[in-house]
């Protein structure tokens, strides 16, 4: 008598065992990408909650959109002074 040979799951137990092994393959790979993008995250040039944007600085980005109103004429030279002392103070 051959023992392991009378059947089994048949088609249905080659498809299961295929879509686990492709879930099983897609968390190791997803794990491993998780993995690498944290280690590269976490060097000493990760953005932190200050980074610099496209411009620079947070405040020189905001004294930037200060001087772009007052040229517009926005704002005028007191206001200027007084919004620029303040973002100024707070650092």
């Amino acid at each position: 008598m051959m023992y392991g040979w009378d059947g089994g799951w048949g088609i249905g137990g080659w498809i299961a065992m295929g879509l686990l092994m492709l879930i099983f393959w897609g968390g190791v790979i997803t794990v491993v990408v998780l993995l690498i993008r944290r280690a590269g995250a976490s060097g000493p040039h990760a953005p932190g909650p200050h980074a610099p944007g496209p411009y620079g600085a947070p405040h020189e980005e905001a004294e930037r959109i200060l001087n772009e109103r007052f040229a517009r004429g926005e704002i005028d030279e007191t206001e200027l002074t007084a919004r620029r002392a303040a973002l100024r103070r707070k650092d």
